[in-house]
């Protein structure tokens, strides 16, 4: 019997989000590790199913293919909880979903990466980076400090895209302690998701 078929890395971010998506909703699927870093996606058998080369990549049950994270996890929360009814709320999910792919994580996971990952020094690292990592990090603690999800009262998918690599900013040299309400935020989303916490303890 076919079964969805999830490829990706268990370090990244992109890949998990659409995971914790599948979770929540009880959605079989099979999880195949894929090591971003050692050349895995750029086999012809990879390329034969995302010609991008990257992770994630979905085949559903009929063989159709999947790719970007954000789109993946669109297709099975349509229906569900996660994507607001209300069309100025559900508007404003995807302000932040086409943010955090252009303002947060080309800067915040990029960093993680070359930090922790490839163990890069500071001096080694784009200095913008830390810069518009943070500026990131800024315009979510706004938010919420008006509000405990990003779009109102309720969980949905701008908050698992965006805890992704916020819950792991500090290993790309990010001081999370400076943005308390982005903090707590983070906890308040782990525990929705039934996802360990990662953050340090504070102090």
């Amino acid at each position: 019997m076919a079964t969805i078929k999830l490829y990706g890395s268990s370090v990244s971010g992109n890949c998990l989000k659409p995971k914790w998506i599948l979770d929540r909703l009880g959605i079989a699927h099979e999880w195949i590790e894929i090591d971003s870093f050692d050349g895995s996606t750029r086999t012809p058998e990879f390329l034969a199913l995302n010609p991008a080369g990257q992770v994630p990549v979905l085949v559903l049950e009929d063989g159709r293919i999947l790719a970007q994270s954000n789109a993946i996890m669109l297709h099975f929360a349509e229906g569900s909880d996660l994507i607001p009814r209300d069309a100025y709320d559900r508007t404003k999910m995807f302000e932040w979903l086409f943010w955090e792919q252009y303002s947060h994580e080309p800067q915040i996971a990029v960093r993680i990466a070359r930090k922790h990952y490839l163990g890069k020094r500071d001096d080694e690292l784009d200095p913008s980076l830390l810069t518009k990592g943070n500026a990131a990090l800024a315009r979510m603690e706004l938010q919420l400090k008006q509000t405990p999800f990003l779009v109102g009262d309720a969980l949905t998918l701008a908050d698992v895209a965006l805890v992704a690599y916020t819950r792991k900013a500090h290993l790309g040299g990010f001081n999370v302690e400076d943005y308390p309400y982005v903090r707590r935020w983070v906890s308040r989303v782990e525990e929705l998701l039934e996802i360990e916490s990662v953050l340090p303890a504070n102090g």
